[in-house]
């Protein structure tokens, strides 16, 4: 998505429960044998959406906004969220006091947040009466329904809320600069998480815990050997050079200095992310996932505000932050810092 002027973030936060799971902490028999991950981030007791209200606070708080002055809430996520018949992001938005806002729900799973942050630029440039938005996702994946370790092949999963605050008021004071979004799709990769199952009359009916190794499993089974790398690896250019274009940039700007990658396994990243991205940019990969998991939906929105809180880019300097979700869909989010002469702009 090609913005045609940048759009304020003025904020980024994210609630990260202060448990860390670690390997040894598991019976021996659950412990993974290649764990990928020092530590997962563990709530245990606040649901996803419980974690995205109290990001929600952080942010608002940070950014001197009140509830009330939102005009929308786009609210993502990927797991259960603890309630069988009901609007996770209508409770969002009645938790952080924006009951003026229009809560709308996203369902793209792990790449949810970024489509989120998507939506709600369209939405911000396309309705001038919207001047201010909230994107939260929150995720908990809880036993027993949910085998945070060992459910999955190429991620472990921790539990976290997001908050992203975004403006386009003319006095807004951004901590960061929003330049172009990019999703791509390979649906014909959707039965990733469905193998051959059949179609089930109610959550879980089939299995007692998620089992995406199962259905993976399944699904590789019909596709040629390496196909899905072939796919991920077309697909992971082509959103690059994609966003890369929309920001008008090139890879070898030398101002993009920071490319933030999704919170997935380290084989993952070692075997397929980083050996890409540094065919596309010389710029530093960073991977802050190490002890908090995958963090369901909120990967991107996680990634900015640690790129902020960590003080990774100076002014003027630009990052690429990236998110990945089965369906499939990948985002690729440009953003930079503002410079001090710049409109409102963090100088922090």
């Amino acid at each position: 998505m090609e913005l045609s002027e940048p759009l304020a973030v003025v904020t980024a936060t994210h609630w990260i429960p202060e448990y860390r799971q670690k390997p040894a902490d598991l019976e021996p028999s659950r412990r993974p044998a290649d764990p990928g991950y020092t530590a997962l981030a563990v709530s245990e007791s606040c649901s996803g959406p419980e974690l995205a209200v109290l990001a929600g606070r952080v942010a608002l708080t940070a950014a001197g906004w009140d509830g009330a002055d939102v005009g929308l809430l786009l609210y993502a996520w990927s797991h259960y969220q603890g309630h069988d018949f009901w609007s996770p992001a209508h409770f969002v938005a009645a938790g952080v006091g924006a009951n003026s806002a229009l809560p709308l729900g996203i369902q793209q799973m792990c790449n949810g947040g970024a489509a989120a942050v998507q939506a709600a630029a369209t939405f911000l440039r396309g309705d001038p009466r919207c001047r201010r938005a909230l994107v939260g996702t929150g995720d908990r994946f809880a036993e027993p329904g949910f085998h945070r370790w060992t459910g999955d092949y190429g991620v472990a999963y921790g539990d976290a809320g997001t908050a992203v605050l975004l403006s386009t008021e003319p006095d807004a004071r951004p901590r960061l600069w929003l330049h172009a979004i990019a999703t791509v799709a390979a649906p014909q990769l959707e039965a990733m998480t469905r193998g051959d199952d059949p179609a089930a009359p109610a959550p879980r009916w089939l299995r007692g815990a998620v089992d995406v190794r199962t259905t993976k499993k399944a699904f590789l089974r019909t596709l040629p050997r390496n196909r899905y790398a072939e796919i991920e690896r077309a697909k992971l250019t082509e959103v690059i050079t994609t966003a890369l274009a929309d920001a008008g940039l090139t890879g070898d700007d030398p101002r993009l200095a920071r490319v933030i990658l999704p919170r997935f396994h380290a084989d993952a990243l070692d075997s397929g992310y980083r050996p890409l991205v540094a065919e596309l940019t010389p710029a530093d990969t960073v991977d802050f996932g190490r002890d908090t998991g995958h963090l369901g939906a909120g990967d991107l929105a996680a990634g900015l505000a640690d790129l902020l809180d960590q003080h990774l880019l100076a002014p003027g300097e630009y990052a690429l932050v990236l998110s990945a979700g089965v369906g499939f869909s990948w985002s690729c989010a440009v953003v930079s810092r503002p410079v001090p002469t710049e409109r409102g702009g963090d100088s922090t």
